[in-house]
C-alpha cells in the first residue's frame, strides 16, 4: 500500500470554510463547531418561546451543524460571545431555506444578521442554488436584502409532489401546508432570486 499525501498540506484542510471573516467592531463570522451547539440553543430558545423561531431538538442542531454560520465576539480571555447564527438548508436542486437566523439582543443593529444572510446567499450561489426562501416576521430586514413575498408555490407540479415526501418542517412551511399553519401564524414566506 502506498500513501498519497499530495493533495494535503500536512493535515490542513484547504478551503475557506475554516477561516474567520473579520467584521467591523471586532466581530468575526465563522462556521459553527460542535462546541457551539449549546450556545446556538441558548440564542434560539427565547425566540422559540415567543414562536418567532421553531424549537428544535439538540440532535437536530448536531445533524445540521455544517449548515450554520455564526457571528462571534472574541473576548480577552479567549472565549467568544455568540452574537448571531443562521443556517442554509438545501431543499431542492435550485432551492434552499435561510433558517434559524437569530441575533442576540445585545448585538442588534451591528450588521450581524446581514453578515450571516450575505454569507448564506454566497454559499447558495457557490453550490448552484438560485432561490433562497425564509419564513419570517422580520419582513423589513429580509426585504432590505432583496427578499420579496412569495406568491403561491414557486415550484413545478412535479417538484411539488416530490417535496411532499420530505419530513422537514421547513419544506412543509415553504409549501404552505395546512398541517404547519399553527406554527407559522403571522409569518411571511419570502424568497430571493440570486
Amino acid at each position: 500500500m502506498s500513501s498519497h499525501t499530495g493533495d494535503f498540506d500536512h493535515g490542513r484542510v484547504s478551503g475557506d470554510h475554516h477561516h474567520k471573516h473579520e467584521m467591523p467592531g471586532g466581530l468575526y463570522l465563522r462556521r459553527a463547531r460542535t462546541s457551539d451547539v449549546k450556545g446556538i440553543e441558548a440564542l434560539v430558545a427565547p425566540l422559540a418561546g415567543e414562536r418567532i423561531l421553531l424549537a428544535k431538538d439538540t440532535v437536530t442542531y448536531f445533524e445540521s451543524l455544517q449548515e450554520f454560520w455564526l457571528v462571534v465576539d472574541p473576548q480577552p480571555d479567549g472565549s467568544e460571545i455568540l452574537a448571531g447564527c443562521g443556517a442554509l438548508h438545501i431543499i431542492w436542486a435550485d432551492l434552499a431555506e435561510a433558517r434559524t437566523v437569530a441575533t442576540s439582543p445585545d448585538y442588534r443593529g451591528r450588521g450581524v444578521g446581514k453578515a450571516i444572510i450575505r454569507q448564506l446567499l454566497a454559499d447558495a450561489q457557490e453550490i448552484g442554488v438560485n432561490r433562497v426562501f425564509c419564513l419570517t416576521f422580520e419582513t423589513g430586514f429580509f426585504g432590505s436584502l432583496g427578499f420579496e413575498p412569495i406568491k403561491g408555490i414557486p415550484v413545478s407540479p412535479e417538484v411539488y409532489v416530490e417535496l411532499l415526501h420530505s419530513t422537514d418542517e421547513g419544506v412543509a412551511e415553504f409549501l404552505d401546508l395546512a398541517r404547519v399553519k399553527p406554527n407559522t401564524l403571522g409569518n411571511s414566506r419570502m424568497i430571493k432570486y440570486l
